[in-house]
């Protein structure tokens, strides 16, 4: 496991607010702030010059807006160039934030209030450094259900799921625990978990946040 420090971007338009973030942060041993971002567009060229693990992002700035910059910087063709992985974490005022479900949907990693604790912050970024997500399906359930998002096609990787991956994916996509989904399914909660990470493999994604996004975004919720 590598001893660098997680390198963190700060992207908000309120430079009091990036300064108290950038103390909040630097007080853990293990998390670096190496740049900070006004915009948008700063934040793009500051993503690749400075390469940072993850990016806190906030939502509403002018030039360019947190929403849109966190679909350029994941997209694919970005993503594809950087030797580090980029995950971007949302920071916003509201809570269940539409805009924020918008950029989950573009791949950020999840959302935080601006009024989180530090002890909350530092797990967050190490979090989604690791690969997860920050959001409580729950949470962007409900975000999702208030989205008007468009049908796409079911990718052939669905039809992949087994009968029990399906009803595993159904209750993931209606934010459920696996507590929960286990008995829904008369099964335990290890057996849940080792069909949600078989689930995860088939359709190519990252954590539950993504599954609860695919859902909505293919029309499979409550299927």
């Amino acid at each position: 496991m590598s001893d660098r420090p997680i390198r963190v971007l700060l992207v908000d338009d309120q430079e009091l607010f990036r300064a108290g973030i950038a103390v909040i942060v630097g007080g853990a041993p293990d998390l670096e702030v190496v740049g900070q971002a006004a915009d948008g567009l700063e934040a793009l060229e500051a993503v690749d010059r400075l390469e940072p693990d993850v990016v806190l992002m906030d939502m509403r700035m002018p030039e360019m807006d947190g929403v849109e910059a966190t679909r350029q910087i994941l997209l694919p063709e970005r993503v594809e160039r950087r030797t580090v992985p980029v995950r971007v974490v949302v920071l916003t005022t509201f809570d269940l934030d539409d805009r924020a479900a918008t950029a989950i949907q573009h791949g950020a990693s999840g959302f935080l209030l601006k009024d989180v604790s530090p002890q909350r912050l530092h797990e967050a970024i190490r979090t989604v450094h690791a690969g997860n997500g920050v959001l409580a399906p729950t949470d962007l359930a409900v975000l999702m259900a208030g989205l008007v998002v468009p049908d796409r096609p079911v990718p052939p990787a669905f039809t992949t799921l087994t009968d029990r991956e399906l009803e595993v994916f159904a209750g993931v996509a209606r934010g459920r625990s696996n507590a929960e989904i286990a008995a829904d399914v008369f099964a335990s909660e290890s057996t849940v978990k080792t069909h949600v990470g078989a689930l995860l493999r088939k359709l190519g994604l990252r954590d539950r946040v993504q599954v609860v996004v695919f859902a909505h975004e293919h029309g499979l919720v409550d299927r």
